[in-house]
């Protein structure tokens, strides 16, 4: 049977700013971060959109978010920002950071891969797509997130990369989607106040790849290699190569760990 939990038992766990969210839940839908972009221009205030399962669920660069009912946790929040666009930059970060947050006091030992993965044991276990749409006085945006709850053989044969589920036992869906809102919102408060900086240590504190060897590439095609140091003031990452260190926009490059005996 589809997870499809009760918005008033939910919004009894909400604490700080999550009090403010309005909560709601479908069965199915194709896109919970499309769903909330159309209502945007119409929305009062913040809202989370749970769906038991997405037929058109997306990722970052186009990609597809593989999921399946009873095995995804899938869910958009829209949140108003009393921000300019480009003052946005590193919110990917300051979420990654409350999801790792929210899993760690559940019991499950995540860290982050730059700019927008939740890993476990290496491998990608949450995934986050931002979207934006202008409002008057600030930006509606859309924070997409997919959790992987299990791996049945279907799944797993759809995903592209190494993938991760959550523990067995750390699954009380409830619980960990009312950790997840309280996190969410109070991050999203304390970004909307004072931009990234509250989260560049905690970031870095996470960094699954701090010393690892990586090449960013772009396209396809490899830009740069050297080793990941972690992330700067912008929330660009910081790589040290042999000409010397660099900083990474996140942009549409991405980030991959080299073998150490390649």
């Amino acid at each position: 049977m589809t997870f499809l939990p009760s918005p008033q038992q939910l919004a009894s766990r909400a604490t700080g700013p999550a009090r403010l969210v309005a909560l709601e839940c479908v069965a199915e839908t194709g896109s919970t971060n499309a769903d909330l972009l159309a209502r945007a221009p119409r929305l009062s205030g913040p809202v989370l959109l749970l769906a038991g399962h997405q037929t058109a669920g997306r990722g970052r660069s186009g990609r597809t978010w593989q999921s399946a009912a009873e095995a995804s946790l899938t869910f958009s929040l829209a949140w108003k920002f009393h921000r300019a666009l480009p003052q946005l930059v590193g919110l990917p970060l300051a979420v990654g950071v409350a999801i790792a947050d929210a899993l760690r006091d559940s019991g499950v030992q995540a860290q982050l891969k730059w700019p927008n993965d939740v890993l476990l044991d290496g491998q990608k276990l949450a995934g986050v797509l931002i979207e934006t749409s202008a409002a008057p006085e600030g930006v509606w945006a859309v924070v997409g997130i997919g959790i992987n709850l299990a791996l049945p053989p279907a799944l797993a044969a759809r995903i592209d990369r190494p993938a991760a589920a959550l523990p067995p036992q750390a699954i009380d869906r409830e619980a960990l989607l009312a950790a997840l809102l309280n996190a969410l919102a109070q991050a999203l408060a304390d970004f909307d106040a004072a931009g990234l900086a509250p989260f560049i240590a905690r970031w870095n504190a996470l960094h699954a790849w701090r010393g690892e060897a990586v090449a960013v590439l772009d396209q396809g095609q490899v830009r740069q290699q050297g080793t990941a140091l972690g992330i700067d003031d912008a929330g660009r990452l910081l790589i040290d190569t042999a000409d010397g260190q660099i900083a990474v926009l996140s942009g549409d490059v991405s980030l991959r760990r080299l073998d150490p005996g390649a």
